[in-house]
């Protein structure tokens, strides 16, 4: 019976030994991977949904004023083409068989005209002959004046500089006027990036432009380069009832021929810059019962611990997101690992995580 009292007391104070001993071993240091916050100028950025779509700034479906053959066509179907280059032939021969009858025929009635008026200077014709005589050849003057403007028809030149698209006619067709569209021709420098935007955004779109152009770009899938910029140029006088946005129109120099017309763009627009804003990877952010907060490292003599901050947080771009309360540049803060985390806890840095910190 002491046999078993005596190797009962002893389980039970192996017991309590294991046991202190386990309280006063330090949990080990939580891997985490951090980033230093920085300093930088933010652009304040409105993004449209869904997307932007480009429109010519100016598009011209061109027709023939005067009937006929199409004799010649003069340009290369999407190329660029310059104001007032000949673009369209129709066959002139007709226009000028006309304008050379009325020619001859207004000479001649010239020539009577002259002999009328002498002969009713000399009172031997009446006034109503006079008159008949006159009014026959300011109408021959008239008709020759058409033919030429005619003949002047059978040459169609661009209105203005731009991409011509497909023939809608060959040479050899007949063209009826006005109702055959033989080309369309779109301006694009400049050209046009139309988009919507959400209502709650026109008093501060209205308040920047009063006092500066406001910055437009223009992206879209397999951009090489840099994405296209322009400026806002156009405020729609009404909001959609039905969708709640508003419409608005950028325009774009366009030099490099990036944008065409028809094509689908992500646009953005820059309302203004936050200057020194704080800056911090946006995984670095936690949501809590009390609001966001970061964990940021702390150093004490011998540990690194992190420190529970609560922040408040701005505007996302990119991966980042700005902190507009409680964090200030330079401070590193754990952006991988918060799971294991408490305040006070001790880490061990894995690696550094990635930012565009200057400092990194």
């Amino acid at each position: 019976m002491r046999k078993i009292i005596f190797v009962f007391s002893f389980a039970i104070a192996a017991a309590t030994f294991f046991g202190c001993s386990k309280k006063n071993i330090a949990p080990p240091a939580a891997p985490v991977l951090v980033a230093k916050s920085f300093a930088t100028n933010v652009p304040v950025e409105v993004q449209p949904q869904p997307v932007g779509h480009v429109a010519a700034f100016s598009s011209v479906s061109i027709h023939s004023q005067i009937g006929g053959v199409l004799q010649k066509i003069h340009f290369t179907e999407g190329a660029e083409v310059k104001s007032n280059d000949l673009m369209f032939t129709i066959d002139p021969r007709p226009a000028q068989a006309a304008l050379d009858k009325d020619k001859a025929q207004l000479k001649n009635a010239d020539i009577q005209f002259q002999r009328e008026q002498k002969l009713f200077e000399q009172k031997l014709v009446s006034q109503d002959e006079f008159d008949t005589n006159k009014a026959n050849r300011d109408t021959l003057a008239a008709t020759v004046q058409s033919d030429e403007l005619n003949l002047s028809y059978t040459e169609i030149r661009a209105p203005f500089d731009g991409i011509a698209g497909m023939a809608q006619k060959h040479e050899g067709d007949v063209v009826k006027s006005p109702d055959d569209t033989l080309v369309t021709l779109n301006q694009i420098h400049p050209i046009y990036v139309q988009f919507a935007v959400p209502e709650r955004y026109l008093p501060e779109i209205k308040k920047q432009m009063a006092d500066h152009a406001l910055k437009v770009s223009a992206s879209f899938e397999n951009l090489t380069g840099e994405a296209p910029q322009g400026e806002l140029s156009f405020v729609d006088n009404s909001v959609d009832v039905s969708t709640g946005t508003i419409q608005l129109r950028a325009t774009f120099a366009n030099e490099n021929n990036a944008l065409w017309p028809g094509q689908f763009v992500k646009v953005n627009l820059q309302l203004s810059e936050l200057t020194n804003a704080v800056v911090v990877p946006s995984q670095a952010v936690q949501n809590g019962q009390d609001g966001q907060f970061i964990y940021v490292l702390q150093s004490d003599a011998t540990n690194q611990i992190v420190e529970l901050r609560p922040v408040t947080i701005g505007i996302q771009f990119g991966n980042d997101t700005i902190i507009e309360k409680g964090l200030s540049a330079g401070e590193t803060v754990v952006t991988d690992g918060q799971l294991r985390l408490s305040p006070k806890a001790k880490v061990k840095i894995s690696q550094s995580g990635n930012t565009n910190s200057p400092a990194q």
